[in-house]
């Protein structure tokens, strides 16, 4: 007598599939990968004239923002596949799970928009000279940003109904979070009163962690503990609440 056993992979079947399938759709968006870098540059740009002293806390900060954005990128992919292709069902009409559409799409897009923000790095690199040890931290937390971003920007591709609304909701969202809280500039020059509201926010709480291992800011052990402990949690949570919702909605989108 044979017991039905589940698959060994079922929680993100179809996951590596679907992401070199998403690999192969944005390495033909040659248009979007050169204007994926507009904002950084402009912001590096004007904090090269105003202040040089600061160019190496912009340069990480900018590559935690590229980051943060490619959950706009998942908002964008997402809603226009099932909107304008209608194509959820059908590939959720095969043995690719709801999960392994949701995170294949995001590792896929990942993939592609990663080569400017290695160039980024590498830019840091020469102009900050931090430690393998911070830099292993910087990758850490450039991850936790982009398990943030992309859970969060598939979630937010739920609510929409037409395309033309996303792009200006989408581009408030992601600039706003990840350039007014300080990501480009020190921690220590955001107003005090309101520096434990950006220690919640993933962008600004990985990148003051980040000055504070390069020693670029003050930030005392309770605020780094409530950055870190943010940061983990709502990471953790949003990406938990991201596969959940992506069961819940997916098949009904």
């Amino acid at each position: 007598m044979r017991t039905e056993t589940a698959p060994a992979h079922g929680l993100f079947r179809g996951f590596s599939a679907f992401l070199w399938t998403e690999v192969l759709v944005q390495a033909h968006e040659n248009l979007a990968m050169a204007t994926s870098m507009v904002v950084q540059g402009v912001l590096l740009v004007f904090v090269w004239i105003l202040d040089p002293g600061l160019i190496g806390v912009a340069l990480v900060g900018a590559i935690l923002f590229s980051m943060f954005t490619m959950g706009q990128r998942v908002l964008n992919e997402a809603a226009y596949i099932r909107i304008d292709h209608r194509a959820t069902d059908l590939y959720l009409a095969g043995p690719l799970s709801p999960e392994g559409y949701f995170l294949g799409m995001s590792t896929g897009i990942l993939v592609v928009y990663l080569t400017p923000v290695v160039l980024l790095g590498i830019l840091a690199v020469v102009v900050v000279h931090f430690s393998l040890g911070v830099g292993l931290l910087l990758l850490g937390l450039c991850a936790a940003v982009w398990l943030f971003a992309a859970s969060i920007g598939y979630v937010f591709s739920t609510f929409f109904r037409d395309n033309r609304a996303i792009w200006g909701y989408a581009a408030i969202f992601f600039n706003v979070f990840g350039v007014l809280p300080p990501v480009f500039y020190p921690f220590d020059k955001f107003p005090e009163a309101l520096r434990p509201v950006v220690l919640l926010m993933p962008p600004s709480a990985a990148a003051a962690i980040v000055q504070h291992a390069l020693g670029a800011t003050a930030i005392s052990s309770g605020q780094l503990l409530l950055a870190a402990v943010g940061l983990s949690v709502e990471t953790l949570g949003l990406f938990a609440f991201a596969v959940y919702w992506s069961r819940r909605t997916v098949r009904g989108n």
